[in-house]
Formats: structure tokens, sequence, C-alpha cells
């Protein structure tokens, strides 16, 4: 099966997922999380991806980021991994690739999920078991959007601004939106989009995003088209 083209829309945010091959490791100190978040602080800065929300658990990686250039996203994601890759082959002497494949990313409505994505990529250790809360996990973005922490690699998306005028309002009211669980619809959506490739969004949303980016914004309907049922005039009610 040939692959779909990537998704492109100027400052329109994407999540993306990047798993390590057959689900193995890819973090076993310290020492790996900090290189992998310096790899990724130089790259998006230097090709201009906007980081907004993001997770390292330890075998795969959740960002949220709104790309400014086409190359934006995928020359972000291909120093990183290469870098990385690198550092980690050398850090424990194996050879190889340390990815499974391509990394997966789509297109989210920022309007109606932008916040709720940021939460549940902050969410995943609590998931996991790993956390009884997202403020007990070092590696995310929760500290920067939530608590007071300072964290020199994200950038606020505007949505996340309009929170509230002063940084500690908007962290409050943000750590406010955690009491409320996602719903098993949310969780299937974010994953399903992303593990396939689909637009998360309405149907008006999928067809912008068509329109602007040339490719469908959902899969294709199987089976044969439903026949027409011929419209019988009725008395007026």
């Amino acid at each position: 099966m040939a692959r779909l083209p990537r998704y492109f829309v100027k400052n329109q945010p994407q999540h993306i997922i990047q798993r390590g091959n057959n689900r193995e490791p890819i973090f076993a100190a310290t020492e790996d999380y900090q290189f992998y978040l310096n790899c990724l602080k130089d790259a998006s800065g230097e090709h201009q991806l906007k980081i907004h929300a993001y997770v390292l658990m330890t075998n795969h990686v959740h960002l949220l980021a709104t790309p400014e250039n086409e190359n934006s996203l995928p020359k972000t994601m291909q120093s990183v991994g290469r870098r990385y890759v690198q550092y980690f082959n050398h850090a424990y002497k194996r050879t190889g690739t340390l990815w499974e494949g391509r990394y997966k990313a789509t297109i989210i409505d920022s309007e109606v999920y932008l916040l709720t994505c940021m939460t549940y990529i902050e969410m995943n250790p609590v998931r996991a078991g790993m956390t009884k809360h997202p403020a007990d996990y070092l590696w995310s973005s929760h500290g920067s959007n939530a608590m007071n922490a300072i964290d020199a690699l994200l950038i606020q998306h505007e949505i996340y601004e309009r929170l509230g005028k002063a940084q500690r309002q908007r962290q409050s009211i943000y750590k406010d939106l955690f009491k409320q669980a996602l719903t098993s619809s949310e969780l299937k959506g974010f994953r399903e989009s992303t593990n396939k490739g689909w637009v998360l969004g309405n149907d008006k949303f999928k067809k912008k995003i068509a329109e602007l980016s040339g490719r469908r914004a959902n899969r294709k309907r199987l089976g044969r088209p439903k026949k027409r049922v011929k419209e019988v005039e009725s008395d007026p009610i």
C-alpha cells in the first residue's frame, strides 16, 4: 500500500507520536531524556516548529506542535531522530534502528481539541500506571503548562494564552482541566486519528483541511455506494 502524503497546513497544530522499534525502550537513564529534549529544542528552533506539549514515555514520545512551514515537522523529526540514535547506540553499545518506522502525525482542530490534546498527552504516565498525577512525572510539559516550572522548549499556543492574562492564572485554569477525565470516545479519537493518519475534527474542519492540504481527511467508505432512494411526495402536514 502506498504511503499517504503528510498533511501540512501552515500554523495548524499536529499531534505527533514516535515509537521505539518493536515497542522497545528508547530511554533508559535520566541523561537519555535530557539529551532528547536538548535535541528537540535545537531542531525545533532551527526549523521553526513550535512545541506546545510533550511527554517522553519509556518507549515512545508524544508531541503537540505547530509547523510554520512545510519542512518544519519533517526536518525537526529527522534531525532529532538521527542525532538521538547516534547518541543512544554509542551510549549502550548497540547498532541498528531505534525507531518503529516513520513518526505518526495528524492535524487537529485547535479550537476544539488543542487543550484536550495537551491533557491527553500529559496524562499518558497516569494512564500507563507510572504515576498517580501528571505533576509527578518529570519528563513532560505539565510542569510548565500547569505548575510553575520554566521550560525553554515550549512556546504557548494562542488558545492556551486565552485562558488568562497572567501566566499563573493560565496555569491554574489549565490545571483544573485535569479534574475531569477524558471520555473513552475522546481517547479513541486521539488514538485512531494519529495512528491512522486522519484529521481530528468535525466534518467542516476535515473538508477545510482536505482543500488546503490537497489530501483527503478521512478514510474512504468501504463497499458499494448506497442506491439512491426515490423521494415520494407526501401531502403537507
